[in-house]
């Protein structure tokens, strides 16, 4: 192992565990019986890409989408998505409509070329398999949307439970969907890890009791959410 694969960084006042290496950081938790995953921009590179469409679909509308407020938005879903969205762009801000058309540009992508699955996710899930550990899917995105990307990608094999956000009450930030996710797996929260790229997932996983690793993809945790995960890949 290199030395820079894993090292404890400060981070002002307080310690944070990196690596380089996804696979060993999954393994440095021993007590898990079961890993549950965030999709969008975990498994899939696909905020880039919703992104860019939502923000083709809002310009057509008159809206301009800008990054920052795009990544506020990561691990949002059902009506604390929308309260978002209508407190930037007003209470016309054509929600469905927008969110719709992104969507079905989207699922073209992934029914042609294909969504992009980030590196060393298809090593764990083979690792995970192998070792007999759970594993489940807990998204914002709506539980059709999430079975079809990974059928598509030929991962749904992997997963015992999927988990769209349609399926509870509140979206992340809140625990609700962890807290299914570990029901359905059939494991208690501490003996579950989550794996997350949004701010919003690692608070949510926090309130459910559950260990976290943070994998950053389009924002860096701020150091309120770096203080609640167990350790940060950056690949």
């Amino acid at each position: 192992m290199r030395l820079r694969d894993k090292l404890w960084k400060a981070r002002g006042d307080f310690m944070v565990k990196e690596y380089n290496d996804l696979l060993e950081a999954v393994d440095s938790v021993k007590s898990k019986k079961a890993v549950i995953f965030d999709m969008d921009g975990l498994i899939f590179d696909t905020e880039r890409v919703f992104m860019e469409q939502l923000a083709v679909a809002m310009k057509e509308h008159g809206y301009t989408l800008t990054r920052d407020i795009y990544t506020n938005t990561l691990g949002l879903g059902g009506k604390q998505l929308i309260n978002f969205m209508y407190s930037e762009f007003g209470s016309n801000y054509p929600f469905e409509e927008c969110g719709s058309k992104a969507q079905e540009r989207m699922a073209i992508i992934s029914d042609t070329i294909g969504l992009s699955v980030k590196p060393q996710i298809r090593e764990l899930l083979e690792k995970l398999k192998a070792d007999k550990i759970k594993c489940g899917v807990a998204s914002s995105t709506k539980t059709e949307l999430v079975n079809r990307y990974l059928g598509k990608a030929g991962l749904d094999g992997y997963f015992d439970v999927i988990i769209g956000g349609e399926q509870v009450l509140v979206s992340k930030p809140e625990p609700d969907i962890f807290i299914c996710a570990c029901e359905r797996l059939n494991v208690s929260p501490g003996k579950a890890l989550v794996l997350e790229d949004s701010e919003n997932g690692i608070r949510a996983a926090k309130a459910a009791g559950i260990p976290v690793i943070c994998v950053p993809d389009l924002k860096e945790p701020s150091k309120e959410c770096q203080r609640m995960v167990t350790a940060i890949v950056r690949r």
